[in-house]
């Protein structure tokens, strides 16, 4: 009977000497040595972040990782060295790199890495610039935007081995900015957590007449063992609002007033938000504050609801500390339309104000941020909303056809709400993305 050899999702490092034959050409030996010694050095940058170098083929190295954000580290730090080693050198002979990151089953055996991951990853090499990364948008979409990296989407390419096209995204270092440093080993988050659990077992014991029975969403989280360590500020994830319309065309409101939320608690400078394409990407899934909370890597989880009918207006909202499971504050609203614009602005208050009396500060969204502004017209208003729907519908459609839909109903419904209020700039930025997806 043939032997099933075990498979594993992985996330898949790609990496080559860019004219690896012109530079043996100059000098044979001394082209050898020093792709031998990037590829040395690249090794052990693997290995600070927690990857696992398999085998070198010749001029290429491929290596697979737990989490696409410590490969993206990984590439970047050495990237960054190599660039720096490569200027001490007074010849031409200087290797540079193009690394490729994929995700995708793989098959590891005797020190041998196979599978479609790995074809794909070299793949997106292959798109990468001299000293550039290259990574899926699959992997992409995994990497906590919190860290400092900048993306620059490439489209999507029809490579070959691969029905679907693939969408990539060009990596690179903010400026200014460094690679995070490599988190501790396995065996130390091991240590770790065995440590809190045997502390909070024995602090749970010890206070059990004073806990209370949280229902399963609030359920605490503890902070050592998350996949992401939490942030020095205070750290928020905003879910996307259910819509309790009973329409399920009416989504596109409910995502619009979480976006609403998001987007000024981020002016605040003391706080930690996530952004919109992370936390959004649990929409329609039956998930636990708990979860979001390790997950992301943030304490505090804000979850809602929006229910539309006419001009009247239902929003809940409930604020929770996920490393307690306690509800910091919640609120419902019932109010008429034309009010949005105010719940919104109690909504950031009320969860600023919370953690300024944790905190023992106040932060400056609660002091000096500007109040939203409601527009003269709110069916312009509600139009720009659609509109911006169908951008994100564009933005994350694979199918050409669906993507192509969706962009020319936005541009339709941008240019009605234009129509009805020219001067209302939200409609204008939305019609300028929509247009710049044709690009």
């Amino acid at each position: 009977m043939e032997e099933r050899l075990p498979r594993k999702l992985a996330v898949i490092l790609h990496a080559d000497v860019v004219g690896s034959t012109t530079l043996v050409q100059l000098n044979e030996a001394l082209a050898h040595g020093r792709i031998q010694d990037a590829f040395r050095r690249l090794s052990d940058t693997i290995k600070a972040y927690g990857g696992i170098a398999h085998e070198l083929r010749g001029d290429a190295l491929v290596a697979v990782f737990e989490r696409a954000s410590d490969a993206v580290s990984a590439a970047l730090s050495f990237q960054t060295a190599n660039e720096e080693f490569n200027a001490t050198l007074d010849d031409d002979i200087k290797p540079e790199l193009r690394i490729g990151i994929s995700m995708g089953e793989v098959v590891i055996a005797d020190h041998t890495v196979t599978g479609g991951g790995v074809v794909l990853a070299q793949r997106l090499e292959q798109l990468a610039q001299a000293g550039g990364v290259c990574i899926q948008g699959a992997a992409h979409e995994t990497v906590p935007q919190r860290l400092p990296f900048d993306y620059e989407s490439l489209g999507e390419h029809v490579v070959k081995g691969f029905g679907e096209p693939v969408r990539a995204y060009r990596v690179t270092l903010k400026s200014g900015e460094a690679v995070p440093a490599p988190e501790p080993s396995n065996q130390t988050k091991r240590r770790w957590i065995v440590a809190v659990a045997v502390a909070s077992f024995v602090t749970v014991v010890g206070g059990v007449a004073w806990w209370q029975p949280w229902v399963d969403r609030d359920k605490p989280t503890s902070i050592e063992p998350m996949a992401l360590p939490l942030p020095d500020k205070a750290s928020i994830a905003v879910l996307a609002f259910e819509n309790l319309s009973g329409d399920p065309e009416q989504g596109y409101f409910a995502d619009a007033v979480s976006d609403n939320i998001i987007t000024e608690l981020s002016r605040d400078k003391g706080l930690f938000v996530i952004a919109r394409t992370s936390s959004f990407s649990y929409k329609g899934t039956d998930v636990t504050v708990q979860q979001v909370a390790n997950e992301l890597g943030v304490q505090y989880v804000l979850e809602g609801s929006v229910q539309r009918q006419g001009e009247r207006l239902r929003v809940t909202a409930q604020f929770i500390d996920a490393a307690t499971g306690h509800h910091l504050w919640a609120e419902r609203y019932d109010r008429p339309m034309d009010d949005l614009f105010a719940v919104q602005d109690d909504i950031v208050a009320q969860i600023t104000a919370a953690l300024a009396s944790i905190g023992g500060k106040v932060f400056e969204a609660v002091a000096s941020r500007a109040v939203l502004k409601a527009p003269e017209d709110m069916t312009a208003y509600d139009l720009a909303l659609q509109a911006k729907a169908q951008f994100w519908k564009d933005q994350d459609a694979i199918d050409t056809d669906e993507k192509k839909a969706a962009n020319l109903k936005g541009l339709e419904l941008a240019q009605q709400s234009i129509e009805r209020d020219p001067n209302f700039a939200r409609s204008h930025a939305v019609m300028a993305w929509l247009l710049l997806q044709q690009l």
